[in-house]
Parts: C-alpha cells; sequence; structure tokens
C-alpha cells in the first residue's frame, strides 16, 4: 500500500510540475520575431561572403530594385545566386528567404558595401498600419486620421479614428518603445526622433549640416531603420524632413 501511495504522489508531482513548465514553453513571447536578435556570427559571415563575391566579380549580389524603393530597403542580397555560385552552403535561419524574421540587406554599396538586417515583424507593424489608414481615408473622402503636429509636414495618428490601439513598436536601437507618424500623403513611418537624440548624445561632433542622421544608428548596429524618413539636425535637435 506504501508502495502504491507513492507512486500516485510521483504522478501527481509529475502533473503539477507539466502544468507549470508547458504554459512558458507553448508561450514563449507574446510577440515573437519583433526584437530576437540573430546570432552575431551569421552577420559575419554573410559579411564575408559579400566581400569575397565582390573582389572575386566586381559585383554585388543584390536583387533588382527601382529608383523609388526607400534607401534602407533597397538592396536585399540575393542568396539564391549565392547558392548557385557556391558562395554560400546555407542561407542564415534568421533570413526571410529561410522562413526568419529579417531582410539581409546591404548599404554603402558604392564606397564600402555593408550587410545590415531589416526587422520584417516592425515592417509588417507598419504595413498594417498603412492598410487601415488607406481603409479610413477611402471610406472619408480622402481626409486622414491626423493628430498632433510631430514635426513640420508630419503629424502623429489618431488611433482613436482607426478603431485600433497604437501598437507598441520596440526599437531595435535602444529598446524603447517608438511612435508612429504619417506625412500629409498618408504615408506611415516610425519616428526614430528619440533613438536618434540618444545616438548624439553619444557623437562627439562633426556633423554635416545637410547629414541624415539616420546614419548615427546605422553605424553603430546591424539593424536598418524601419520604415523611416530622413532626418536633419535643426536647432540642435533630430527633425524629420521629406525626403
Amino acid at each position: 500500500m506504501t508502495i502504491n501511495w507513492m507512486k500516485n504522489a510521483a504522478s501527481a508531482f509529475i502533473i503539477m510540475l507539466l502544468a507549470v513548465v508547458l504554459p512558458g514553453c507553448m508561450y514563449p513571447n507574446d510577440q515573437p520575431g519583433q526584437n530576437q536578435r540573430p546570432p552575431k556570427d551569421a552577420i559575419l559571415n554573410v559579411q564575408a561572403v559579400i566581400d569575397q563575391y565582390k573582389k572575386d566579380t566586381g559585383l554585388l549580389p543584390i536583387r533588382n530594385s527601382n529608383p523609388d524603393t526607400p534607401l534602407y530597403e533597397k538592396y536585399q542580397i540575393d542568396f539564391d545566386k549565392l547558392l548557385r555560385m557556391d558562395y554560400l552552403s546555407e542561407i542564415p535561419a534568421t533570413a526571410y528567404e529561410k522562413g526568419g524574421s529579417y531582410y539581409y540587406l546591404i548599404i554603402n554599396e558604392e564606397t564600402d558595401p555593408t550587410v545590415k538586417l531589416m526587422n520584417l515583424a516592425i515592417y509588417q507593424q507598419v504595413n498594417d498600419i498603412q492598410a487601415a489608414l488607406k481603409v479610413y481615408s477611402g471610406s472619408h473622402g480622402g481626409d486622414l486620421p491626423s493628430g498632433e503636429t510631430a514635426y513640420p509636414g508630419f503629424t502623429r495618428i489618431d488611433y482613436s479614428k482607426l478603431d485600433k490601439r497604437e501598437p507598441a513598436i520596440r526599437s531595435m536601437y535602444t529598446g524603447q518603445t517608438l511612435s508612429t507618424m504619417m506625412d500629409g500623403k498618408g504615408n506611415v513611418y516610425i519616428d526614430y526622433g528619440s533613438d536618434i537624440m540618444q545616438a548624439l548624445a553619444k557623437q562627439p561632433g562633426g556633423l554635416k549640416p545637410d547629414q541624415d542622421l539616420r546614419a548615427l544608428l546605422v553605424d553603430h548596429s546591424d539593424f536598418v531603420p524601419v520604415k523611416s524618413t530622413v532626418y536633419r539636425l535643426v536647432n540642435g535637435e533630430p527633425q524629420a524632413v521629406f525626403k
């Protein structure tokens, strides 16, 4: 009888343990993919492949794009080409082509080709906002759900008019929550002003008057500013401007 009691007690303990552990395994993250960073060696390996390809061919393995493609979305790496030409044995697990959460891009393509990543979870969040805004504008005679002014020519989005809550978009640079905004044509952007302000505080100086301040974020990170517009220094502060 003692043995049966011990077996029952052990079974009960295991059931209780599973009840505690399994929920955490099934739901590891409320927003999977948004800020899960790929291992550094994956980026370094792709960079080495890009450097060797450029040295051998004088070209870059990038997909075709059109002139209207935004700067930090433009030069996507053509992994299929690298595989066909035996420059790569497999595509990184974090790449979109393998079901991952990032596009691998090249910036500074003419002077210093550098591999950077675009977060697709954040990109999709902005696309969802853009779609909702388009529906609203179409059913309200072209009006936009404008809120308070963010910068000259840019306003916040009044999400109450869209019957939506503003999404919590976490910065890949600082981890803080970033706001959204739109221009007069209804194009939606993420406002990186606070991120750039922090980067400026660490900048010793030497900025050019016409410099795009987004470079301060990109130069010290593996990530590009998703769905962003140009920022200039105006009266000592970053200000969004039209491209």
